[in-house]
């Protein structure tokens, strides 16, 4: 298991060493508990201690969580570490719930991975401690408990939206392991409500982040590509309809820097659908990202340096939806991002349903689905047909593949699979893989802002192909670095993509 000795793990718990919060978690023989090294509990003996890379690996020796320093609310790092593409990117698709179905999904999770089943165990017991399932587990179970903790929606309501196939299966699971029934771990302050109530007000959870966190420039990306009616960002929060299952609600976020947490209220008619919806914002605002690990990691380079150190909590947005950011990557081709962004608006118009009502002001449709996009006439889009052409074999690619936009088998199947699909470039598939899949090495070589920004003092800008040769240190972040360079681009705010690949 992939984890920093004995010896300095104690001295972390010594110290309450912030910076190793979600890097490792303390057992403690005596009392069968486990913390977060943060956690203002006095201080175990070292004979006492066990040191673990996740919660799951501590579940999984037995050991429960601490209700003091609530090991649900420690940042979610481990799927940022970088030692494991693999373990990272299954990560990513648990969260999304793909071990729902327990071990049996397991073999399936690995064949999408493009690797074996025993591998894939294999890997999860190197570098977490723990075996798929029992991470998948684990996570059900401490989103259950952030629930209970942070919200007031009734218990019933709690173990259907955490994944859990019966109430009385969810009662044996907390009793079992905190010894006491899920009630008991409700703030006395916290008065159970109605789930209609739930539906109507929300539920607020908060996600707890690694700082520096620049929420100024993650604000002001996401608002550059805003998509009217879709989407709406201020100077203090981002708001958007989200759509899940032919069910629509709404999602806000906004920023606790005093914490450390971004706090996101999310009204949905679905409970269920928490557990995703909560993992897209995870997704989308980079939560996950180790940026003192990443940061260190491309500082390494001379030309890097100046500019992590100008923007050290600079973060690679993510995206809400594969086939929402595809489409968008499409209709950016050869235009400016304003230019993008408007004819997604008119495409939304196009091709989705009626505007909504009941939602906030500023907000009033969800993105159409492939299908919608399939079926409708794209003539008053009022772009080139060839573009046209390509948002269907897109819609279309994504109706009969419907884990399209998942992470799939090697970084480079990846690429391949979406380059396959007519209309999608070397630019495209590398941007799609970046903020959809998520590849923390993608990287778009072709793009003229990255060109334009790793020009020498003379203004001369390297090719594509010597700008892949001057990334390669910079691996496995070159996500990170593409963020960086486009933050310093001295050229227009709004640039020109890749000319299309046919």
């Amino acid at each position: 298991m992939d984890l920093l000795d004995s010896d300095a793990c104690y001295r972390a718990l010594q110290t309450r060493d912030a910076r190793f919060d979600g890097r490792l978690f303390v057992a403690v023989t005596s009392t069968g508990i486990y913390c977060r090294p943060i956690c203002p509990a006095r201080t175990p003996k070292r004979e006492n201690c066990r040191f673990f890379a996740s919660a799951a690996a501590s579940q999984e020796e037995g050991f429960r969580p601490c209700l003091r320093c609530r090991p649900e609310t420690a940042p979610d790092l481990a799927s940022w570490r970088g030692t494991s593409n693999t373990v990272s990117r299954a990560l990513a698709l648990i969260a999304e719930g793909a071990l729902d179905g327990g071990e049996a999904g397991v073999d399936s999770l690995a064949e999408r991975l493009g690797v074996g089943g025993r591998q894939l165990r294999r890997l999860f017991k190197q570098h977490l401690g723990a075996t798929p399932v029992a991470v998948a587990q684990t996570r059900r179970v401490l989103f259950a408990k952030q629930l209970i903790q942070e919200t007031r929606m009734p218990l019933a309501e709690v173990a259907l939206a955490s994944g859990f196939g019966s109430i009385r299966r969810f009662n044996e699971t907390f009793q079992g392991l905190y010894q006491r029934p899920p009630g008991a771990l409700r703030r006395k302050q916290a008065v159970e409500t109605t789930a209609s109530a739930v539906a109507d007000a929300g539920v607020t959870l908060r996600l707890r982040y690694r700082p520096p966190y620049d929420w100024a420039a993650m604000l002001s990306y996401l608002s550059a590509r805003a998509i009217q009616g879709v989407e709406q960002v201020s100077d203090t929060r981002y708001l958007r309809t989200a759509s899940q299952d032919g069910a629509v609600g709404t999602v806000e976020v906004t920023h606790e820097p005093a914490r450390n947490n971004l706090v996101v209220k999310i009204r949905f008619p679905r409970v269920q659908s928490l557990p995703a919806i909560v993992a897209r914002v995870r997704r989308v605002f980079d939560v996950g990202a180790d940026i003192e690990v990443i940061g260190e990691h491309l500082s390494k380079d001379p030309f890097l340096a100046p500019l992590v150190a100008l923007r050290p909590g600079l973060r690679a947005p993510g995206a809400w939806d594969g086939f929402e950011l595809a489409v968008r990557a499409i209709l950016g081709q050869q235009v400016t991002v304003e230019a993008a962004r408007k004819l997604a608006g008119k495409l939304v118009v196009l091709c989705g349903d009626a505007p909504m009502e009941g939602l906030p002001p500023g907000l009033s449709r969800a993105f159409p689905s492939p299908k919608r996009v399939v079926e409708t006439d794209l003539g008053a889009l009022g772009m080139p047909s060839a573009r046209k052409a390509s948002l269907k074999a897109l819609a279309q690619a994504a109706l009969a593949d419907p884990l399209l936009f998942h992470p799939f088998g090697a970084v480079e199947e990846g690429i391949a699979r979406l380059r396959s699909i007519r209309g999608v470039g070397e630019w495209t598939a590398q941007y799609i893989a970046l903020r959809a899949l998520r590849e923390t090495d993608a990287f778009p070589a072709s793009d003229v802002a990255l060109l334009r920004s790793a020009a020498t003092d003379a203004g001369e800008r390297p090719s594509p192909e010597d700008l892949i040769l001057r990334a390669e240190p910079w691996r496995p972040w070159r996500a990170y670095a593409a963020q960086h360079l486009w933050a310093a681009d001295p050229g227009p705010r709004s640039r020109l993509q890749e000319v299309r690949h046919g």
